[in-house]
């Protein structure tokens, strides 16, 4: 099949075209490079199967020759990044989800819509099923990231009741493993940036709030099973459901790299949540997925590209 991967030079998505042209798919990807890194795509440069440009989503969306798949994971994913560009985070929601779906609409393709953990907000059910609404601040900092997902969502089950465009959508929890950028602001790349340097290693509030982190390779797996569900439209959670602190996680982040480095503790930024961890009954039901990395194994396989990329 032939696939289309807006955000195809980010962490996730450049795993994903990885992971298609691996079984056998033509792939072309879309990305500003904003976020994106051109050396993420460095393994398909030679590749016939792939090609890459340097396209806006967020404007007038075209695609040469036939379609069988639009996969739009593009978007700023890190508060860093979505802080620093919160227009552009908000149009690439809106503006490049409605063209992206345009695109499949006109071209009789499936529409993937990668979704985020962040429509939850700082949940007040715990763990978050599918069905749970969410508890977002709409105008609170991290709002631009929640409210152009949760617009994106809307958008992608319009266009699939109004002209039965074939969909799938995944929400994504917390992810890590190679390609992360430096400065990507989450907990992982910082912790394993700062102990690398022997910099103090930043945990913002007391460190008992809690994420589950799901290594990057299960993630995708999840994606590639996700292509084939035949079910009714609905969202679907893609993460590990082992819940960690963000202190245990800095201090296996330490203890891996043998760092010296103090845990230093900073005030918790605004609507930062307090628990996230993906109920994934759904995924195991009817997919048949659930993570195999363990996190110690993740983390490692992490540092080890880390240590060899960020020099």
């Amino acid at each position: 099949m032939r696939f289309l991967v807006t955000g195809g030079a980010g962490f996730l998505g450049s795993h994903l075209c990885e992971r298609l042209i691996g079984d056998g798919h033509d792939v072309v990807c879309y990305d500003t490079y904003l976020t994106g890194n051109e050396k993420n795509l460095e393994n398909l440069r030679n590749e016939p199967r792939f090609d890459a440009y340097e396209r806006d989503v967020t404007k007038f969306v075209e695609f040469d020759g036939e379609l069988d798949w639009v996969m739009h994971l593009a978007s700023p994913a890190s508060p860093v990044h979505y802080l620093e560009h919160p227009i552009h985070t908000l149009k690439v929601g809106a503006h490049g989800t409605y063209n992206c779906l345009g695109l499949a609409k006109a071209k009789g393709a499936s529409f993937f819509m990668a979704s985020t953990s962040e429509i939850y907000g700082d949940p007040l059910v715990h763990p978050q099923p599918e069905g749970y609404w969410g508890n977002v601040n709409t105008i609170g900092p991290r709002g631009v990231y929640d409210e152009a997902k949760r617009y994106a969502e809307a958008m992608t089950f319009a266009y699939h009741r109004e002209w039965q465009i074939p969909i799938r959508l995944v929400r994504i929890f917390n992810t890590y493993g190679p390609r992360m950028s430096r400065q990507d602001g989450r907990a992982v790349p910082n912790f394993i940036s700062q102990a690398l340097k022997a910099q103090p290693i930043t945990v913002y509030g007391d460190g008992m709030q809690t994420r589950s982190l799901c290594y990057v390779t299960d993630l995708i797996e999840g994606f590639i099973r996700l292509l084939d569900y035949k079910g009714a439209a609905r969202p679907f959670n893609l993460g590990n459901p082992h819940e960690v602190t963000i202190l245990d996680i800095a201090k296996r982040v330490k203890d891996l790299i043998g760092s010296e480095s103090e845990i230093v503790f900073e005030e918790l930024p605004v609507d930062d949540p307090k628990q996230r961890c993906p109920d994934i009954t759904s995924v195991k039901e009817n997919l048949g997925w659930e993570p195999a990395v363990g996190l110690d194994d993740g983390l490692a396989m992490t540092v080890d590209w880390c240590r060899a990329n960020w020099a």
